[in-house]
């Protein structure tokens, strides 16, 4: 007959550690009390459109000076937190050291910030790679987090919907407009799935968003193919202010 290991003893055997620094923490998946205070979380009050805080409260429903000035393709972005910091550290974590079990403490926080983007009638579409990135990756970190939304916070999960025929170029130093210039006309839709997004919200999920380039294009493909809304929710998103910045971290 198999033993069983009881809890405290199994914490004792394999700590439960920090998906940031590795420090010992208390809860699984959790952050420990130090990356905590460092996570550069995005909070109410915020702009309705494009999800960034505000220094004080101008009421529910506010649009900033941004959103007003050059309106986004997208409904509503949603974000948990500046991409600095752990925020940072975990996406890279989960995209290029393929620690893909981050998907779903990263995801619950995603649903946490984006709820109100989530709907049981919602379609959770994955921002795609070309099919040559993904084999060489071997998997799409987007498609991941979306799958575990999926669980977490309802919707139904699309991840062949989107598809990117274009390999486009690598996205590090090119400026906004190229980035623009970049992807479009890069994606499209699975021809034997495009009669289902006509009359239903679409939900975008990406790891991080950074000029909104690659969103604004998946966004027209989605709304060209009669989808009645599409909204955008992303686990980190670039601020402008930052010297972190995106970097040489995306392509």
């Amino acid at each position: 007959m198999r033993a069983i290991v009881p809890g405290a003893a199994l914490d004792f055997i394999l700590p439960r550690r920090c998906p940031c620094c590795d420090a010992r923490v208390a809860c699984e998946q959790g952050l420990c009390a130090d990356c905590w205070r460092e996570m550069p979380f995005l909070e109410r009050p915020w702009c309705h459109r494009l999800g960034k805080p505000f220094a004080y409260d101008v009421g529910e429903g506010a649009w900033s000076p941004q959103a007003i000035a050059a309106p986004p393709l997208f409904d509503r972005l949603r974000s948990v937190a500046f991409y600095d910091g752990p925020a940072r550290q975990l996406v890279l974590s989960l995209k290029f050291s393929r620690r893909r079990e981050l998907a779903r403490p990263m995801a619950r926080w995603m649903v946490r910030s984006g709820g109100e983007l989530l709907d049981r009638d919602s379609l959770l579409v994955p921002v795609p790679l070309h099919w040559s990135r993904l084999l060489s990756r071997r998997f799409n970190q987007a498609a991941d987090l979306a799958r575990e939304i999926a669980r977490e916070g309802g919707g139904r999960f699309e991840p062949r919907l989107l598809r990117r025929h274009k390999r486009t170029r690598q996205q590090v130093g090119l400026t906004a407009k190229d980035r623009q210039r970049n992807v479009r006309s890069a994606f499209t839709l699975d021809s034997s799935r495009a009669d289902g997004v006509a009359g239903r919200p679409v939900v975008l999920i990406d790891d991080v968003l950074t000029t909104g380039s690659t969103v604004a294009a998946c966004t027209r493909a989605l709304l060209g193919a009669g989808a009645v809304s599409v909204d955008v929710l992303t686990f980190a998103l670039v601020d402008p202010a930052s010297r972190t910045g995106a970097g040489s971290d995306f392509q």
